[in-house]
């Protein structure tokens, strides 16, 4: 009895000694991490590339790093230093940009389709009659997803029209670039079709089926959008002085984006101020009053982390069943081009270049991005404010990909 009572006391001491340094290793790898991500975001604001940024690493259900840096505006639209500028938050509001495609949209049309409400692989003519043309008869669902439908990439609608009803209209119009199914050309003019879709199923204005069936049961009570017309949210980062860059789009013949119909000087809407809680894609906000299924919504880190908490948990969340986990494995199923419906898969995409198998993300214009890495429990929420420090020389805005390449890294560096 003795000896096994010994033999007892020696294993709970060698478990005991496994964990504890097991703990220790996984302190030493969180405090190295956090480390290499602050020597990366806070070198790019003390060099002036970025202004701020807020970042969220989650693993297994932890937080293990949630942190903000530099500045949440730190220019005027004069390119002046703001004295005192205003330091960022993690309860900072961040124009998303294209993450609004996979936040709001692609959620709710999972939730549509998860309801059977509508099937991805429906005929997009039959809910929107425009599309019952011979060229766009067959355009799908699906297709409007995963940018394969031929649309335009982009196209300056406000020229056009000056409400969503006229866009969605304008749109219908417009002919196809090339034949449906057999390139993915990323457009954000198949997300507002797509936000169209939901407002025709659901019967509901598109910000009022995300607020009620997507962010108000997730819990994300920071999620919205227009947060000018609330009131109640006074911690917005700035993002671009105006819209310098779409209007390089529309007039600029080296981009590519040119379209021979519209005439740059027929219109002249441009606004002239920093963007402040107005979302910066012209599209959204002068054609879609702020509100369309490509852009326009504004949140946080930890209300994006709630969303990507529910799709690592197989559709779970705090109050139950979300969705579907057959739906969740539906929407992050690779098609020929390696993306998913909504979310991108590729590993070639540069923001999370080598992920393992079964890692999903987006990234957004403004300088927003989500990576998420099933295979290891990981997730990072990355927002950047880039475009408050205005044009570089070049005409463009700076790029973060690099930086957001070099979280990544670090990530997987020290997270596996």
């Amino acid at each position: 009895m003795h000896k096994q009572s010994l033999l007892i006391l020696i294993l709970l001491f060698a478990l005991s000694t496994v964990s504890g340094s097991q703990t220790v290793r996984h302190k030493a790898a969180k405090t190295s991490l956090v480390n290499e991500i602050d020597s990366i975001l806070q070198s790019q604001v003390d060099l002036d590339k970025i202004p701020g940024a807020v970042i969220e690493i989650k693993k297994g259900g932890k937080i293990i790093c949630r942190k903000a840096y530099g500045y949440a505006c730190k220019y005027n639209s004069n390119h002046q230093l703001l004295t005192p500028a205003e330091k960022m938050t993690v309860k900072h509001l961040f124009d998303i940009a294209s993450l609004t495609k996979v936040i709001g949209t692609t959620t709710s049309v999972m939730l549509l389709a998860d309801s059977g409400l509508l099937n991805i692989d429906d005929p997009v003519y039959k809910y929107i009659k425009a599309f019952d043309t011979p060229d766009k008869r067959a355009i799908t669902i699906r297709n409007l997803l995963t940018h394969t439908a031929g649309l335009y990439e982009w196209y300056p609608l406000y020229y056009r029209s000056s409400n969503k009803q006229e866009t969605y209209r304008v749109i219908a119009q417009l002919p196809l670039m090339f034949p449906v199914g057999e390139q993915r050309r990323y457009s954000d003019l198949g997300f507002m079709l797509l936000g169209e879709i939901v407002e025709i199923v659901s019967g509901l204005p598109l910000e009022q089926f995300e607020k009620r069936n997507v962010f108000q049961p997730l819990g994300m009570k920071n999620t919205t959008y227009n947060p000018l017309k609330s009131g109640s949210f006074k911690k917005i980062a700035a993002t671009s002085h105006g819209n310098p860059y779409e209007k390089r789009m529309v007039s600029d013949p080296s981009l590519g984006y040119q379209i021979k119909e519209i005439d740059p000087a027929s219109w002249n809407g441009w606004r002239a101020y920093t963007l402040r809680g107005e979302v910066n894609d012209g599209n959204t906000w002068y054609a879609n009053g702020g509100i369309s299924g490509a852009a326009g919504l504004f949140s946080t880190a930890d209300d994006l982390q709630k969303l990507v908490d529910m799709i690592m948990n197989d559709g779970m969340a705090q109050r139950g069943r979300f969705i579907s986990e057959n739906t969740i494995n539906t929407f992050l199923t690779k098609d020929k081009f390696k993306n998913g419906l909504g979310w991108m898969m590729d590993p070639d995409n540069s923001f999370m270049k080598n992920g393992p198998e079964g890692s999903f993300g987006h990234t957004g214009f403004t300088g927003t991005s989500i990576a998420v890495i099933p295979q290891y429990g990981l997730s990072v929420v990355l927002l950047i404010n880039r475009q408050n420090t205005g044009l570089l020389s070049t005409g463009e805005y700076y790029n973060v990909t690099p930086v957001r390449q070099q979280v990544f890294n670090a990530v997987l560096k020290y997270c596996k």
